[in-house]
């Protein structure tokens, strides 16, 4: 990654609030009022989808308290990124899933639930799935393994540090796998078109093709630098807590991980949200890893996909000029 594909064009630009996430060939993007996805069918046609957010903070303003509104709010990036990847999905069955007929099971469940109980079943299932696998993953698995050391040396210290390399090592293998994936790299490559697209509104410039195609790839205000901080956020706060109460029960110790989730996710977000209101040179050390593993996770765009992710925040920008300013 060369230090010019690492710049914006148009240094000196604003930070806005809107982000997005990568769909199945479309990208959903998210404004301070609005949610819209944009899939280019197989037709080559774009389909459009719009809704207006509603934030519980509003109804329960507890929620959006500094800490606690990290894990809230990861919560609901999960459960809208399902919806809008499912939503994305109708638009490429697989081979043969057109014309195949519903299974009993399936039947029975949508007239006991309706099929908009079935689909929130669905998607809260979805949900729970992904984070348990990100739990058994990044804590679990690490936390088994590392308590082969013990089998070795007594050292807590030797054991944490095994710990924190497994969760690094076994990020890393985790992101170049799903790179390698045919599917999976376009997908990919929608996030960066995604990137790309908001560093060049955040620069001021018009959102043409052209404009985006000059844009780098790669956003400190990225979901994989965020994931990569809650790694680094828990080494930290697990080595600090097992330093001062010794756990040495693999089985406790991953209690005792799970326990600390919400602390870790809620500085994870607090770290993102500052490192992306400032820019200065401490940020961007900091920031420095986070944006190196975007590697694994985007990838260049081609115009088609830009157009995609101009379409998609076009849809979601403030009437008011500077409303969605950080």
């Amino acid at each position: 990654m060369s230090k010019e594909q690492n710049k914006p064009c148009c240094p000196g630009g604003f930070k806005t609030t809107c982000g997005g996430q990568a769909l199945i060939e479309g990208i959903m993007m998210r404004g301070p009022k609005k949610q819209a996805a944009v899939v280019r069918r197989p037709d080559g046609e774009l389909e459009v989808r719009e809704e207006e957010l509603k934030f519980i903070k509003d109804r329960y303003p507890i929620l959006g308290v500094p800490l606690i509104r990290g894990t809230v709010n990861f919560v609901d990036a999960m459960v809208n990124g399902v919806k809008a990847l499912m939503w994305s999905a109708e638009f490429f069955p697989e081979d043969g899933e057109e014309s195949a007929e519903p299974s009993k099971f399936e039947v029975w469940l949508e007239s006991k639930l309706g099929s908009e109980k079935l689909s929130s079943l669905i998607i809260t299932l979805a949900v729970v799935l992904g984070i348990g696998l990100s739990i058994v993953l990044f804590f679990l698995l690490p936390t088994l393994l590392g308590g082969l050391v013990a089998l070795v040396t007594p050292s807590m210290v030797v054991r944490n540090v095994a710990e924190s390399l497994l969760k690094i090592v076994i990020f890393l293998l985790y992101l170049g796998l799903c790179s390698r994936t045919k599917d999976i790299r376009r997908v990919f490559q929608y996030h960066g078109a995604e990137h790309k697209t908001i560093f060049c509104y955040e620069a001021g410039l018009p959102l043409t093709v052209e404009n985006v195609r000059k844009q780098p790839r790669h956003h400190p205000r990225c979901g994989t630098s965020f994931l990569f901080v809650v790694i680094i956020v828990s080494i930290l706060v697990s080595t600090v807590v097992f330093a001062i109460w010794p756990i040495h029960n693999a089985l406790l110790r991953f209690l005792a991980h799970l326990v600390m989730l919400p602390l870790i996710v809620g500085v994870s977000y607090e770290f993102n949200r500052w490192c992306g209101r400032n820019d200065n040179a401490l940020t961007r050390v900091l920031t420095a890893p986070g944006l190196w593993m975007q590697n694994f996770t985007t990838f260049e765009p081609d115009d088609s996909m830009i157009e995609v992710g101009i379409k998609a925040l076009e849809l979601v920008l403030p009437e008011e000029k500077g409303e969605d300013q950080w």
